[in-house]
């Protein structure tokens, strides 16, 4: 399970875990936008940082799986 992020401006940047997201709570640096899916904004700067993403299907003979 990830936690979307947005930057100041309300574009989206990588995902990060539940416990990245608390700690950037806790310590000011984020808000929560929407609680279903869970969103956080942060408040001051950041890198702007995006990694290339690939989607696969394993189409299988008994079963479909995604990641």
């Amino acid at each position: 399970m990830f936690v979307f992020v947005l930057n100041k401006s309300g574009k989206p940047l990588m995902p990060c875990k539940p416990q990245k997201a608390r700690s950037l709570l806790k310590r000011g640096n984020a808000k929560v936008v929407k609680r279903t899916p869970f969103t956080i904004k942060f408040l001051g700067g950041s890198s702007g940082y995006k990694q290339k993403l690939t989607a696969g299907m394993d189409t299988g003979s008994k079963m479909i799986g995604c990641a």
